[in-house]
Parts: C-alpha cells; sequence; structure tokens
C-alpha cells in the first residue's frame, strides 16, 4: 500500500526546495575553490537570490497544509518509531523555524555573509581584524534578529535560539555543565604531559616533502579509507570543508603545509570522515530529512573519529608507513612507524585549532563557544574580538597571540554567519570517542586490520548505524542506539590516557 498523496505532494515540495539549496552548495563551493575574486559580488547577489527562493519554497502556506493533513492521517502516524512519523516530525520542526524569519532576512544574510567570506580570507592573509570587522559586526546584528524571530525560553539565553539550528536541544547552560569539567581533566592530563621527562619525536613534523606529491597521498588514503571518488572530489581552499550538493557529488577541500605532511593527511582525513557520512545518506531520500545528517555534533563525530581514533592510532601507521615510502621515496626513509606515531600524537599548545592536537583541540573550542557566546549577547563588541580573543589564551593555553591570523581570523566560520556551531565540535569528539569504543567491541579485532589496510568494517558499521539512518533519530537517541549509553566524555578521556601517557613515559 503506498504512502497517502499528501505525504508524497509534501516530499515533492521539500525537495523542491531542496533543489535550490543544492544549487547554492555548489555556488558556495566554487567561490571558495575556483572562482575569481572578482566575482565576489555577483556572487553573493546570486547566492543571497536563491537563499530567498529556497526560503519561500521552504514556508510556502502549501506546505503548512499538508504538513497538517499528513500529521492528522491515521496511517502515517500509527507507528511512532516508523521512518515516516520521524521524518514529519523533522518537517515539522524545519517549518516552524523557517515560517518564523522573513524572507528579508533570510536573503540579506546570504549575501552579507557571501561577501564577508571573501573579505575574511583576505584580511586574515593581512592578518589585519580591522577589514573584517565591519563585516562581523553586520553578521552579529543579523545573527541576533535571526535569534529574536525564532525566540528562546525564559531559562535560556539568545546564544540558544542559533544553537538549535546546529545541534536539535542544544543550549549554552548544557554546553557550559559539558564544557567546565572537561576542561578541568583535560588540564590536569596535560600538566602530566607537559611535566612528563619523555617526549615522542618531533622530527617527522619537520620534514619537507613535495606538496603535489603530498595531494597524491592523502587522496589514496582518503580512497583507501572508503571515500567514494566517483562520487565526489578533493580540492584546496583556505580553510577545510566538505560541501557539494547530495550524496552523489561530496566535495572536500584541504590544505597543505610544505614542511609538515600531517596536517594536510588530518585535515583530509577529517573532511573524508564528513564526506563518507554524506555519501552513506540514502539517495532514495534525498531532499527529505532522511537523506540528511542529524546534527553538526554526530557530523563532526564521523570526522573526528577518522582524523583521530583511526589517523593517529599505531595500527594506522604499521599500514601507512609503507605507503609513504611509495609515494616519497628516499625522503622518508630512516622514519619508522613507531616514530610517525609519536609525531602525529606530539601534544603542544598553539594558536591553530585545526593543527592541535587531541588534549589540547577542545581548549580551543571552549574559547571560541565562551567568545561567540557574548558577541550574540551584546556583552562583547566586535571591534573588541581580537583583544578578548587573546585574553582567553593567555588563560585557557598559556599563550601569546601574535598577530591576528593566528589569532581571530583563523576560522571561517564567523564570516559564514555560523554562530552556535563551534560546540559541535568538541560533542563530536567525545561521540567520537564513544562511538569507536563501541565498534571495538562489536567488530573484533577492528583496530588490528587498520594495519593491513582493511578501513571497511569500521565504514560499514558506521553506515549501517549512522549515515543511513538520516534524521530518523535525535541526536542523544541515536548516540545511545549506537553506543548503549547517553553521552560521556569519560569514553574520550579514556582514548586520551590509554594513548598518550605510555607515549610521554606515564602510567
Amino acid at each position: 500500500m503506498g504512502a497517502p498523496a499528501c505525504y508524497e505532494s509534501l516530499l515533492e515540495a521539500t525537495r523542491e526546495a531542496h533543489l535550490i539549496g543544492a544549487t547554492s552548495a555548489v555556488l558556495s563551493w566554487d567561490q571558495e575553490t575556483m572562482m575569481p575574486p572578482g566575482g565576489v559580488e555577483l556572487r553573493s547577489r546570486q547566492l543571497a537570490q536563491l537563499a530567498r527562493l529556497q526560503h519561500e519554497l521552504s514556508t510556502a502556506e502549501r506546505v503548512g497544509e499538508l504538513l497538517s493533513q499528513c500529521e492528522a492521517d491515521a496511517n502515517l502516524a500509527a507507528d511512532p518509531a516508523s521512518p515516516t512519523t520521524a521524518a514529519l516530525r523533522e518537517l515539522r520542526r524545519d517549518y516552524s523555524r523557517a515560517t518564523k524569519l522573513p524572507a528579508s532576512l533570510v536573503e540579506e544574510l546570504a549575501k552579507v555573509t557571501s561577501i564577508a567570506q571573501h573579505e575574511w580570507a583576505e584580511a586574515r592573509k593581512a592578518s589585519d581584524f580591522s577589514r573584517f570587522e565591519p563585516h562581523l559586526k553586520r553578521i552579529v546584528e543579523l545573527n541576533r534578529q535571526t535569534a529574536a524571530c525564532f525566540g528562546w525560553p525564559k531559562s535560556g539565553e539568545v546564544w540558544d535560539a542559533l544553537a538549535e539550528g546546529y545541534e536539535p536541544g542544544c543550549t549554552a547552560a548544557q554546553v557550559e555543565a559539558v564544557f567546565t569539567p572537561l576542561r578541568a581533566q583535560l588540564q590536569a592530563i596535560l600538566d602530566r604531559i607537559l611535566g612528563a621527562t619523555q617526549r615522542p619525536s618531533n622530527r617527522f613534523n619537520e620534514l619537507p616533502l613535495n606538496t603535489d606529491t603530498q595531494q597524491r597521498f592523502v587522496r589514496m588514503v582518503a580512497e583507501r579509507i572508503g571515500f567514494d571518488f566517483n562520487r565526489g572530489r578533493l580540492d584546496t581552499s583556505t580553510h577545510p570543508f566538505c560541501g557539494g550538493s547530495h550524496c552523489r557529488d561530496v566535495r572536500l577541500t584541504t590544505r597543505f603545509s610544505p614542511n609538515c605532511l600531517l596536517d594536510g593527511l588530518g585535515s583530509t582525513m577529517h573532511e573524508a570522515g564528513h564526506g563518507m557520512y554524506e555519501q552513506g545518506l540514502p539517495f532514495d531520500q534525498c531532499g527529505t530529512p532522511l537523506g540528511e545528517a542529524v546534527s553538526l555534533g554526530i557530523h563532526e563525530s564521523q570526522s573526528r573519529l577518522w582524523e583521530n581514533q583511526v589517523g593517529r592510532s599505531r595500527a594506522f601507521w604499521k599500514w601507512g608507513t609503507p605507503q609513504l615510502a611509495q609515494f616519497f621515496g628516499a625522503a622518508v626513509a630512516g622514519f619508522p612507524a613507531e616514530e610517525i606515531y609519536g609525531a602525529a600524537n606530539i601534544v603542544e599548545p598553539g594558536y591553530i585549532r585545526v593543527d592541535a592536537d587531541e588534549a589540547t583541540y577542545n581548549m580551543h573550542i571552549m574559547v571560541r563557544f565562551q567568545l561567540e557566546r557574548r558577541l550574540i549577547s551584546g556583552d562583547l563588541d566586535p571591534a573588541d574580538l581580537p583583544e578578548a580573543w587573546n585574553e582567553l589564551y593567555r588563560v585557557y593555553l598559556h599563550l601569546e597571540v601574535p598577530d591576528d591570523r593566528r589569532g581571530c581570523l583563523q576560522d571561517v566560520h564567523w564570516s559564514m554567519g555560523a554562530f552556535g556551531y563551534f560546540p559541535t565540535y568538541t560533542l563530536g569528539t567525545l561521540t567520537a570517542a564513544q562511538m569507536y569504543e563501541a565498534a571495538c567491541r562489536d567488530i573484533p579485532g577492528l583496530e588490528a586490520g587498520f594495519g593491513e589496510g582493511q578501513f571497511a568494517p569500521l565504514r560499514e558499521w558506521l553506515n549501517a548505524r549512522v549515515h543511513s539512518l538520516g534524521r530518523q533519530l535525535r541526536p542523544d537517541a541515536l548516540c545511545r542506539s549506537v553506543t548503549g549509553a547517553s553521552l560521556s566524555a569519560e569514553p574520550f578521556l579514556r582514548h586520551l590516557r590509554s594513548k598518550l601517557f605510555p607515549l610521554y613515559g606515564l602510567s
């Protein structure tokens, strides 16, 4: 028996709106990778118009009528655990949020952020925050307007309304409840490691290697772990990201350092983790909630898992070291797998989030969370961001930030208008460790298999339990389904101690 006509019509309308969004995604990818700088003004108008058209289609009165008809249909609502019921739940959520926003605001934000991303990149090159500051000021204003349209509970705050768009149910209070004890435990781990007398060699991280060869190497790794280049591609950009329009057109970007292969490899494996999530979504559900990722935190769990639990493992480098020799030849001679494994796990507080080791990475996220929370509340003027940023780096990582490029201009997110996004990196990091423990329980010999280049068992396990479900389960329900428990920091802390303490001669 087929689905009721109202449900088929609702999905048809949803897919029409998705096509506009997918077109915008490809244009945004082009802006970051291929578009000449002179194209930014017209591109901003193109993206603004598409954002308005998508919003109009998504918020049409007919969509609301179809939703109500479907929700009133006893056959569609018969099984509360069915995919159809989940799809209707998520479509109602999306429609409710979208109809609270005026089209003019959606259009303006798309236009402003398109220009701002270009100006951010230029300001970053020049290490000159003053060039980006007026754009940030306008983006903060528009985000406050957006939050006001959404609204938030009396017990919450402005930031919560924006975070809901990235992580359903996420609030600043919940994030603070996770971050405060996590910071204390991370600091205790860091104090022990930084005070240790034994330390892995950093020699491999200072090795000059041809960047064209690096690009061929990381592409091979991405393909080997499971990214399908028949349905995706890999390019370079100022800030690595995963984009594209649907599961059969996934666009990754990365970047390279001439003196540190692990930078390019880590960012590529990270984005490939995102890409494999996207490619694992069901194509027949494209344009519906069942063909979309459930949240940014879950998305980050996939990227962080492949970057860290896999790419920084001893078993990975047992396989990876001979592969290095095939690509780089004599340049990597004399580097045993154990030394490269140690180099991949050096702990050293630094300025740059995307270059951070696992022990310090979440400190970077905590800084950004505090700052964007203050920007959105109005407690921090955008003009004062560099000073506030630098002060928090003194407090959290005991560093003196030397310039804007290595300070508040290093991330693209705020130029994209993405306020409320940053905590999902830490939520994803914690989820990755918890999912990886579950995978190791379910798949005997999983990690040992990495040493033989066997990555398919993990990818298939994740695809069956996470990717293929789309938005059937909300984040915490998905975490419980995959791991048997709600999200906890303990698996991540176990992961850090069990790996890093032996490398630093600690018990």
